[in-house]
């Protein structure tokens, strides 16, 4: 069954939470050109996720096949601990791989403190307004990710692969079940495709991805209203746009 609908409407996400403490470039490191996903929609994203998984309530796999800095994959993780268990990101550009390596660090008690000694050094040289901000932010993060993270941690792996071939991110997945593949794949003017022969990267993508989903995976691809995301061995659940974005949730087919 396929379920379209041409406008966004928030559906889970549906009051207007303040996100302040979780902005990129704040607590959580950014990416210098590149515009951040909006925490409301990725939050929103992942709970239709979990609506279509239906009664299956065990903690979940997500994986990013073009993280960038996986600031998406971190603040999902973020609000939604509880139902999360391990987190991956891969990327084709080595930069965007490190700096997801810091980011996801963020969901772990050493990582938010390495992120402390380095807004404090901050503060102490240059004394700005920013900087003492993003340092209450830390406080309230870092209390909540050393008491999660005393209940259950987060598994977090980022590697470098290509999305589009299946080789490539064999190795850094070791058949490692996804349950869920949520992704902003490149597009615009500060993303693209990296070193890919195929006509098609986002069926490339679908295609490769075939090898690590199971029919109880749920796909999620963000894009510009001018890729088509469509694959003949994948149903479409929902899709919906939002701006200049659109979102198609898919399945694989039995």
């Amino acid at each position: 069954m396929c379920y379209t609908f041409n406008a966004m409407e928030y559906k889970f996400a549906s009051e207007r939470a303040n996100y302040a403490d979780l902005a990129s470039g704040n607590v959580f490191y950014s990416l210098p050109g590149h515009p951040a996903f909006p925490v409301r929609l990725a939050s929103e994203i992942y709970q239709r996720c979990l609506a279509l998984r239906g009664k299956e309530r065990s903690p979940c796999t997500i994986y990013d096949p073009c993280c960038g800095g996986a600031y998406h994959l971190s603040v999902i993780a973020y609000l939604h601990w509880d139902s999360v268990c391990r987190v991956i990101g891969s990327d084709i550009n080595e930069k965007a791989v490190q700096l997801a390596e810091r980011n996801l660090s963020l969901l772990t008690p050493a990582g938010m403190e390495r992120r402390n000694r380095e807004i404090s050094a901050m503060l102490h040289l240059y004394h700005k307004k920013s900087h003492k901000g993003a340092m209450e932010s830390l406080s309230r993060l870092q209390d909540q990710v050393n008491q999660l993270s005393a209940v259950r941690p987060i598994q977090t792996r980022v590697f470098r692969a290509d999305a589009t071939d299946a080789a490539s991110l064999r190795e850094g997945l070791r058949d490692t079940f996804i349950d869920m593949v949520i992704t902003d794949i490149p597009y615009g003017q500060h993303s693209e495709w990296e070193q890919t022969q195929a006509f098609n990267p986002a069926w490339a993508m679908l295609e490769a991805l075939l090898s690590f989903v199971s029919p109880k995976s749920i796909l999620v691809v963000a894009s510009d209203k001018q890729q088509k995301i469509a694959h003949e061995k994948y149903q479409r659940l929902e899709k919906f746009q939002i701006g200049k974005r659109q979102v198609v949730f898919l399945e694989p087919l039995s």
